[in-house]
């Protein structure tokens, strides 16, 4: 990759046009060029800015950019992290901070857990070319080779011991040309200070003591407050609203409805309420009326598809995925049968921070204070909206109070900017309540899959047939409601046949957390417990027999697939397996054991969880066990455990009690009392988390570990209480036992 600087600005168009050529790379050469392309001189400041992301002044003050918007997920430490351990600065002496949203700093998209790989490689390449160029300017101000000089500690030092810190070095630095590729070395692995160690995150302390750092917490200078109503019914328009009454109402500013341009989906119709004070909105809005015409999705409920799909499970789907082997023989031939239905529900997000955006367009300006995961989206939606210029869009990010997803929509940024246009001139901030929260999401898509599989008279599976049943919209299934034709098993059994039925809905639906994954994972393992035991079998052991014994080198990618490295999981299986005492302990009745396995954002993950169901049908999870492989290097591993424990505790949240009934085209949950999240007492007992290092590219860790979570904790159930989990939540089934 060459380090040398671009001769033209690049504009943000263009810039998203390069990248996106270069398989959504960032380009090394743009982010020096647009951190460091003026000389000192002619930046009037002495400052040392060798790229958009480092800057050391001559006081010695050290500050990294954060680029990656920050959800909990921990990138605001994760990502500088890197840059620091290639420039050689104690942790401690840097100052972190956020990135609003700018076409310098590359992509800025949080989702998919992409923020590692997509950054990993540059920002090493960024830090140590900084670190080049501050030897250099120790060498030339000593009139000594370079290669005599070291850094340690924002600090490079002679060989004959004399040294200079980098606040001293910052103004020479900045006047020196950016060094060719070939000039700057990364440190060796093994010579790590901060990579693979624990630290807090650097907002830590300011999220203990309350200090502002979210939407919710934007305050600025006249700021006006608005609430959005939107028909119950997705889909749903005005017809007429009592607009006038609200308008003299006290604190009450201005009420309308907004129906959109036609062009920009992400604006519902709806009637904006905007006052002096939120108890003023929040006041109107409970006298507001309003007469919808709720179109006809206002006709589906979630209890007639189901219905549907059950009449026509037997029959062909409307698409088949795959088709190998000669199923109906296997079948013929079977020693055992095995058929079953896999049910769950629709799901919100249900982040802690509801959706919200400030904003305020003033001289031609609209500039917007959002928790977002997607800037570009929110810029790209607004100017749709607005015929405005993207030029003329500036968005600050805040950090987001949970997204798992949700805040890659720009809906609720592209409602305020709307409201904010229409207002002006004063900034105006629009926050959800939690009921528009729960019944406006961007849901995660329910599923019914009706399974079919076979084992032979060796206790061996022969063949497997899935009818799955998902939703969507123009044609399309909803964000993870398509089953991919390689997901397993299907890659490795031999007679294999994979159908998929759609069912057309307006019900909204966006990615949440490992979108896919997360429910094909339960489908997949649970099933395969079942033929495991139907078999005979262990069920760890035929897991193994399932995946081959194939010895692969790495980089391989896997003898079946580019995508899926057999070794890599075969690894990660066998050490939970290890740790756990697989086959080596007895449970007593009412106690048992659980295996699950699954890749997905390109990590390897297998779980086992330990559980114990009383009599009366109460769940404990005493033990999980966690074992991932993300590549050769955790860069935090505090951060790491979190995200993998976090995922551990929300996987069995979800598995536990989150569900949404749909009726007559809306939802009918509203806030936490009827959508109830998990409670501490409800989490595993005990959480172990382990990583296997290995020589692939070092990846995320956002959601690899969520989808294994459910089948482990099921098929434990299983083992303990005989009782098969084939319906999410696990309050659709009766755990009691005798």
């Amino acid at each position: 990759m060459s380090t040398t600087t671009l001769s033209t600005p690049v504009s943000r168009r263009d810039f998203i046009k390069l990248t996106g050529l270069a398989g959504g790379g960032l380009a090394l050469a743009f982010y020096i060029r647009s951190g460091g392309e003026a000389s000192a001189a002619e930046r009037g400041s002495s400052d040392f800015t060798p790229n958009a992301f480092i800057r050391i002044t001559p006081a010695g003050a050290i500050t990294i950019i954060s680029k990656q918007p920050e959800m909990g997920q921990g990138v605001k430490t994760s990502l500088p992290m890197i840059i620091a351990e290639q420039l050689e600065v104690p942790w401690e002496a840097v100052t972190i901070e956020q990135g609003d949203f700018d076409a310098k700093y590359g992509s800025q998209s949080a989702g998919g857990s992409n923020s590692t790989p997509n950054n990993y490689d540059n920002f090493h390449r960024l830090g140590a070319t900084a670190r080049t160029m501050l030897v250099e300017a120790a060498a030339q101000t000593w009139k000594v080779p370079a290669s005599e000089c070291r850094a340690v500690n924002a600090t490079v030092v002679h060989s004959s011991g004399k040294s200079l810190s980098y606040g001293q070095l910052a103004a020479k630095a900045a006047t020196l040309p950016v060094p060719a590729e070939g000039a700057v070395r990364l440190k060796d692995p093994a010579d790590y200070r901060l990579l693979g160690k624990r630290f807090p995150q650097v907002d830590s302390r300011k999220l203990v003591t309350g200090q502002p750092l979210f939407g919710f917490d934007v305050k600025l200078p006249g700021m006006l407050y608005a609430a959005y109503e939107k028909c119950p019914a997705f889909g749903g328009k005005v017809v007429s609203a009592n607009l006038d009454q609200i308008k003299r109402m006290p604190g009450v500013k201005d009420a309308f409805v907004l129906e959109g341009n036609g062009i920009v989906k992400e604006l519902v119709p709806g009637v904006a309420i905007v006052g002096e004070s939120t108890w003023a909105v929040i006041s109107a809005r409970r006298q507001l009326r309003v007469t919808w015409d709720e179109g006809k999705v206002a006709e589906q409920s979630w209890n007639s598809y189901v219905a549907e799909a059950r009449q026509k499970a037997a029959g062909p789907g409307d698409k088949v995925l795959r088709k190998d082997g000669d199923i109906g023989r296997a079948f013929a031939g079977a020693a055992k049968v095995v058929e079953a239905e896999y049910l769950y529900p629709f799901i919100s997000h249900a982040s802690l921070e509801p959706q919200n955006t400030t904003a305020q367009f003033k001289d031609g300006v609209l500039e917007i204070w959002s928790p977002s995961q997607n800037p570009a989206r929110n810029a790209t939606a607004v100017s749709k909206l607005l015929n405005l210029p993207e030029e003329k869009i500036k968005i600050h990010l805040t950090r987001s109070g949970g997204g798992f997803g949700r805040r890659l929509s720009s809906d609720f940024a592209v409602e305020a900017a709307a409201i904010a246009h229409r207002v002006n001139g004063a900034p105006v901030k629009l926050a959800w309540s939690r009921e528009d929260d729960l019944r406006h999401d961007h849901y995660r898509p329910g599923g019914i899959h009706f399974l079919k599989g076979a084992v032979d008279a060796q206790g061996r599976v022969t063949a497997w047939r899935n009818h799955f049943f998902t939703f969507g919209e123009g044609g399309s299934p909803g964000s993870g409601g398509s089953l991919s034709p390689d997901e397993f098993p299907g890659r490795w059994i031999p007679n294999y046949q994979a159908e998929q039925t759609m069912f057309e809905t307006g019900w909204p639906m966006g990615p949440w957390r490992a979108p896919g994954s997360c429910v094909f994972s339960w489908v997949i393992h649970s099933f395969i417990d079942e033929l495991a035991h139907a078999a005979g079998r262990d069920p760890l052991e035929i897991r193994l027999e399932l995946l081959g014994s194939q010895d692969e080198k790495p980089g391989s990618g896997g003898p079946r697939s580019a995508a899926y490295n057999v070794a890599r999981m075969r690894n990660v299986l066998k050490f939970a397996a290890e740790k756990a005492g697989w086959g080596r302990k007895k449970y007593p009745k009412g106690s048992g054991a659980g295996i699950g396995f699954h890749f997905s954002h390109k990590g390897y993950f297998a779980q086992i969880a330990e559980v114990t169901v009383t009599r009366e049908g109460q769940l404990t999870v005493d033990r999980f066990i966690s074992v991932g492989d993300v590549g050769a290097q955790i860069v935090n591993l505090s951060g790491a455990e979190n995200q993998v424990e976090g995922s551990v505790v929300d996987g069995l949240g979800v598995l536990l009690m989150q569900e949404l009934d749909i009726e007559r085209g809306r939802v009918v949950q509203s806030n936490f009392h009827d959508y109830p999240l998990i409670r501490i007492t409800e989490a595993p007992k005990k959480i172990e988390t382990y990583f296997l290092k290995t020589d692939y590219p070092t990846t995320g860790l956002g959601e690899p570990a969520i989808p294994p979570v459910a089948p482990a904790i099921c098929n434990a159930i299983f083992a303990a209480t005989g009782k098969r989990i084939r319906q999410m939540p696990l309050t659709k089934t009766d755990l009691r036992w005798s």
